[in-house]
């Protein structure tokens, strides 16, 4: 079983088993803590499935920059097995044997498993998904997407009484049942039978984060007070309208509500970053000092806050400290174009120091 002792689970899209506030009092039982989004503590990220609500270009942007952070992935589904004690491991077959007997792509396999298109979103898989994918890989090949496919085997109650039923694409995607009598919709109308208090306040933060990602930080801001007047505790919401309202230009409301998210999560390793960011661009480049140094210290590969701390300590004249703090840099990122500006640093102390020494 896995274990969520330790971990931060971040939540990408509303629930719809079970309320966010249910599901972080599981999450917290076990050690562990559930916070809206992924940030750098984050060891595991789950999908809800109102993440759906969008486009599946917004949600496979959503899942690709998980990925590509390196996190562990888990559907809806997979994550209540987890914080209910059920996460058996039965006997199956792999990833491999499910796509080579199906003629699934992977890119399908893996976002339509991420939402519960299947019984099981990791492997090993059933037999009845075995019959899914295949009935999947007909439907994509009819015109459908995997979004389309989703949306509507979640309209229709529990994937594995589908593995019984003829499916068909029909006009603008949607999906049919074909029996004697001739086609059925296996989908209404409404797009998940999501409801209750939970999902308003996650729809909200999804509101909230589109705009952003749209650059309407102003709504944004306000979006996400919204969600932090419905839950006060929420580190993430404070963090996200800090940045809002830094892109709004709004400078000293953008500090206070960093030093918020801090108060309510003092590990949030971005949100002193971002303050250090924030207060330094004020001409207080102490506590940037302060600041950097803490997140370095929760988080030691952190390597933007390594280079801003060179170059903190480059422009307060203390060349040794910079030179340190460039070298660690380049431990970290030897490739990019601020590690070229690292070494051009570590080359002009040297001259400079040489240069007083002689």
């Amino acid at each position: 079983m896995t274990s969520l002792a330790g971990r931060t689970v971040g939540l990408v899209g509303a629930l719809s088993a079970l309320p966010r506030r249910l599901a972080a009092r599981a999450v917290e039982a076990q050690g562990g803590q559930l916070v809206h989004g992924v940030t750098r503590r984050t060891a595991l990220v789950v999908f809800g499935r109102g993440l759906l609500r969008g486009g599946d270009g917004e949600v496979e942007r959503r899942v690709d920059a998980a990925r590509a952070a390196g996190r562990t992935l888990r559907s809806e589904n997979g994550f209540l097995r987890i914080v209910t004690g059920v996460e058996e491991v039965p006997a199956g077959s792999g990833r491999r044997e499910v796509l080579a007997q199906s003629g699934l792509g992977e890119r399908d396999f893996e976002l339509l498993a991420l939402f519960d298109g299947f019984e099981r979103d990791v492997e090993p898989f059933s037999f009845r998904d075995l019959i899914l994918a295949r009935k999947y890989a007909g439907l994509l090949a009819g015109g459908a997407g995997w979004g389309a496919i989703v949306r509507s085997v979640h309209r229709s109650g529990p994937v594995a009484s589908l593995t019984a039923k003829a499916l068909q694409v029909g006009a603008r995607q949607a999906i049919h049942v074909r029996h004697d009598e001739g086609l059925s919709e296996l989908d209404g109308q409404m797009l998940l039978g999501l409801g209750g208090e939970a999902e308003d306040a996650d729809e909200l933060f999804g509101r909230a984060e589109a705009a952003e990602a749209a650059g309407r930080h102003g709504e944004a801001a306000e979006l996400y007070a919204r969600c932090l007047a419905g839950d006060p505790g929420d580190a993430v919401a404070a963090f996200n309208r800090a940045n809002c309202l830094t892109a709004a230009d709004r400078g000293a409301e953008a500090e206070a509500e960093l030093a918020r998210a801090l108060r309510l999560d003092p590990g949030f390793v971005e949100a002193w970053f971002n303050l250090a960011c924030a207060v330094a661009g004020r001409g207080r480049a102490d506590a940037a000092r302060g600041f950097l140094n803490r997140a370095i210290t929760l988080d030691p590969d952190y390597a933007d806050a390594v280079f801003n701390l060179a170059k903190l300590e480059f422009d307060a004249g203390d060349l040794p400290a910079a030179r340190r703090w460039w070298v660690r840099y380049l431990e970290l990122d030897a490739d990019s174009a601020w590690a070229r500006k690292a070494a051009r640093g570590i080359r002009f102390v040297d001259l400079q120091l040489a240069r007083d020494a002689g």
